[in-house]
């Protein structure tokens, strides 16, 4: 199973987590569950803002997941979802136009295949609105986005690795779990930072696990 942003059961992959049963089993990074961390965070380092946008792909399952969550938690945090709806790529500048126009004051780029596709754009386009974007991977600010909390891809590859090894020694798919993250990131790349701007709060940048300088 492969990197999946919802919730595998759900999907109908798998019977259950513990007992996937049939030949599927692998990892999930439960992407839409870290959405209320995610908003935590984004409020730290923009104070101010009222109205975050979510940059999903209108047309993929993975998404959906993410911006229900957010959308339950943001009340909580003073703040107010935008779905801005990815339809295809050639309507990335116009959807960008549309988040400022709404109000948008920062923006959660949700990593699925169409978003992927096109994310030096998107990372281009978030610098030049000079909205601050969460990415759900870490990837993304290597890249030159501004930051990231999502599951530690090093722990992932390990955790990857060691059940190869079992199924290649016949262990069946259906007898191994699907596995959920256990260890996390944030990632911040202070360069982008001050290309738009802004100020990360020092608190923020003691948590985090990697700056990009």
């Amino acid at each position: 199973m492969g990197n999946a942003d919802d919730d595998p059961v759900r999907h109908g992959l798998v019977a259950s987590l513990n007992r996937p049963g049939g030949n599927v089993t692998g990892f999930t990074n439960i992407g839409s569950e870290l959405a209320g961390k995610r908003l935590e965070i984004l409020k730290e380092i923009v104070s101010r803002t009222t109205r975050v946008g979510i940059l999903f792909d209108a047309n993929g399952p993975g998404g959906v997941g993410h911006v229900r969550e957010s959308e339950s938690i943001a009340p909580a945090l003073g703040l107010r979802i935008e779905r801005l709806e990815l339809s295809s790529p050639e309507n990335l500048e116009k959807t960008f136009q549309a988040a400022i126009t709404r109000g948008v004051e920062a923006v959660i780029v949700v990593n699925t295949a169409l978003i992927v596709g096109h994310n030096a754009r998107i990372i281009k386009l978030a610098a030049q609105t000079r909205l601050p974007a969460m990415y759900t991977s870490s990837s993304s600010v290597a890249g030159g986005g501004l930051m990231s909390f999502s599951d530690d891809p090093g722990d992932r590859a390990k955790r990857v690795a060691d059940y190869v090894d079992k199924i290649l020694k016949g262990t069946h798919p259906a007898d191994l779990p699907v596995q959920q993250p256990t260890k996390f990131e944030l990632v911040i790349n202070l360069k982008t930072a001050k290309q738009i701007g802004l100020t990360i709060p020092p608190n923020v940048l003691a948590r985090a696990d990697r700056v990009i300088r």
